[in-house]
């Protein structure tokens, strides 16, 4: 990965984790317990043997795989990419 570019995944993620602390502090103050996390990737049938896997928020596919264990995966390993964990295609955490 070029430079620049690992360079501003770095501070994005940096900034994404400096949100969640603030975030759980705050709800720590008032009192209440933070809201539950939405699954972001839904894994959707589409025939024999073919699975799609769909971002919820926007509808769009993210993948498409011929096995369930495989999009399955796939969606695990999309939605720690999204709460920017550093993710392997193979899935396994870094």
């Amino acid at each position: 990965m070029h430079p620049l570019i690992q360079q501003r995944s770095e501070g994005l993620a940096a900034l994404r984790v400096r949100t969640t602390i603030a975030t759980s502090t705050l709800y720590a103050m008032i009192g209440k317990e933070l809201p539950v996390q939405e699954v972001r990737f839904q894994v959707v049938n589409k025939g024999s043997g073919a699975y799609h896997v769909v971002e919820r928020s926007t509808g769009k596919v993210m993948g498409m795989c011929f096995t369930w264990k495989a999009a399955i995966n796939r969606a695990q390993v999309l939605e720690a990419r999204a709460d920017g964990k550093k993710v392997n295609i193979d899935g396994w955490l870094q």
